[in-house]
């Protein structure tokens, strides 16, 4: 549980991506303004690192049933291109009809972004966004430096409008287009240019004048806790950020414990999620996942810290590959999970471009963690349930768990 490193191979062909496509891991209902902070895995990065062999695809086509999604996807696209219409609106429609839960479809401009935003870096309002329910879209999180946070909108704020248009029942793909003022085939907005947000809280509506901005998803933050504990709060698997939990564990100091927090990540880059398991554990299972009912893996690197007490906090917005490290870590007795039940999206994704130039992410399987427990739909219940002050339970847990003998 998507910058995006790259697919296998860049969309060579009008059609399928055949040959090398890369799996995902996607979360594609939170988007953050330009970017999806959970999305695809791994693949190539410009041409340099090539991606391990277990994330990526065998010379795939799509399994049966959704290789007929993304031919009526791709078909639909066709015909309403020559009758001047939106090939991404109607592929939109028949990813919908297909009840594929996790299908998305994604306009140039938006995959670009979402490319950058992985990557480290996007233009945007910074404000991360989910649909409800009912319909209404909500702000699930907000980058404090950003023009969103300055403007003192936070989570759990509901947005109406962008610039006098109702978003309410959009699919948050189309209001993210609308948040970086994206026309269909363009990339958006330049940084500097406004817009305006139109808010809610409560009994309180009011309407903010933004101005959108390059900014950097800084995914991984350090901080020394009550105890000398570490805490690693991971927001993001963005690229580099498997890197930085490893680089995190390694220089704290010795005997420290770790208080690993993914609360509210909603997923990422799934190579991130095994670099930062690697982390932890010495080599072995991480995952294992479905394509066309075959199984494959996905391993940990050799040598990491196995002897530091572990403490992971979650809760119902640790989605996707944040949900892949924290049922390897749990399996594996390697850490004591404590927050509340996880979202339960373990779903994998195959990216199919489609004539116009867009992409469509359909579902091709489902991944286990290393005991074979399934999370789409299910989710990660914790070994401690907390809400309220999970974070001091957590750090008392992990002073209960004592120093590595």
């Amino acid at each position: 549980m998507s910058g995006l490193d790259r697919f296998a191979e860049r969309f060579s062909g009008p059609r399928r991506i055949r040959r090398g496509a890369t799996l995902t891991l996607v979360f594609a209902s939170v988007l953050v303004t330009g970017a999806a902070t959970g999305s695809w895995s791994d693949a190539a990065d410009d041409g340099g690192n090539e991606p391990p062999p277990s994330v990526r695809s065998d010379a795939f086509a799509p399994p049966e049933g959704h290789a007929g999604t993304a031919d009526e996807a791709a078909d639909a696209a066709a015909e309403a291109m020559a009758d001047g219409k939106s090939g991404k609106e109607a592929a939109e429609e028949a990813v919908s009809r297909s009840g594929d839960r996790w299908g998305s479809v994604y306009s140039p401009g938006e995959f670009q972004e979402f490319e950058k935003a992985l990557g480290g870096a996007y233009t945007g309002v910074g404000l991360w966004a989910r649909r409800a329910a009912d319909g209404h879209i909500e702000v699930s999180r907000v980058q404090e430096d950003g023009p969103a946070g300055r403007a003192g909108i936070r989570e759990g704020d509901r947005l109406r409008t962008i610039d006098g248009k109702r978003v309410t029942g959009r699919p948050v793909t189309e209001v993210l287009a609308l948040l970086r003022g994206e026309r269909e085939g363009t990339r958006g907005a330049r940084e500097g240019t406004p817009v305006v947000l139109g808010m809610e809280r409560g009994t309180r509506a009011w309407r903010a004048k933004l101005h959108r901005a390059r900014l950097s998803t800084d995914s991984v933050t350090v901080t020394e806790v009550s105890g000398g504990a570490v805490l690693i709060k991971v927001d993001a698997f963005t690229k580099g950020s498997g890197e930085a939990v490893r680089a995190a564990v390694r220089e704290a100091p010795e005997g420290a414990g770790i208080l690993l927090d993914l609360r509210g990540n909603s997923g990422g880059l799934v190579s991130e999620a095994v670099t930062a398991t690697s982390a932890l554990v010495d080599g072995g299972l991480v995952a294992t996942y479905d394509v066309r009912g075959e199984q494959k893996a996905l391993h940990a690197e050799r040598g990491g810290d196995t002897d530091r007490p572990v403490v992971a906090l979650v809760d119902g917005g640790t989605m996707s590959a944040a949900e892949l490290l924290t049922g390897a870590l749990q399996d594996r007795g390697r850490a004591v999970v404590v927050g509340s039940k996880t979202f339960g999206k373990g779903s994998v994704q195959m990216p199919s471009r489609l004539p116009d130039g867009s992409v469509a992410e359909l579902t091709v399987g489902h991944y286990r963690t290393p005991s074979g427990r399934a999370v789409d739909g299910q989710g990660i219940t914790p070994d401690l349930e907390a809400e309220d002050g999970a974070e001091k339970r957590a750090e008392t847990v992990l002073t209960g768990l004592g120093p590595p003998s």
